[in-house]
């Protein structure tokens, strides 16, 4: 069973950064699509960033390219969320989700193509 844990959430200014780690365990994480997700007070959660298994090919959501960065380290079963010049409505819970994917060339941010899902992280952009 996958089980997957976020850290590196925290308190940060307007223009500064952050990084979210996602440690998975359980398996061996490489046939797997990871996804960055994120839910606001009052809002629905949503696609951030994914990377797909072998190829780590990329996504993002139109709010966050230039700014976000997703990467994995397969050989410490990680992915991280490089987050640069944050912003106010950046503010949410981070979660990182994945499904198994072998081969996989693509990555999607529809939440509901996610199996395995992390507790979430708090990411707060404030001055």
């Amino acid at each position: 069973q996958l089980q997957l844990v976020e850290s590196g959430g925290g308190l940060v200014q307007p223009g500064g950064s952050l990084r979210l780690s996602c440690v998975a365990s359980g398996v061996t994480a490489d046939t797997y699509i990871i996804g960055w997700f994120r839910q606001a007070p009052g809002k629905a959660r949503e696609g951030v960033a994914c990377i797909s298994d072998r190829r780590a090919t990329t996504s993002y959501a139109d709010s966050v390219k230039g700014r976000f960065t997703i990467s994995r380290d397969n050989a410490k079963n990680t992915v991280y969320l490089q987050m640069n010049s944050l912003k106010p409505e950046d503010t949410a819970v981070y979660y990182c989700a994945a499904d198994w994917r072998p081969f996989a060339d693509i990555c999607t941010l529809n939440r509901g193509q996610y199996t395995f899902w992390g507790q979430g992280t708090q990411v707060t952009v404030s001055s």
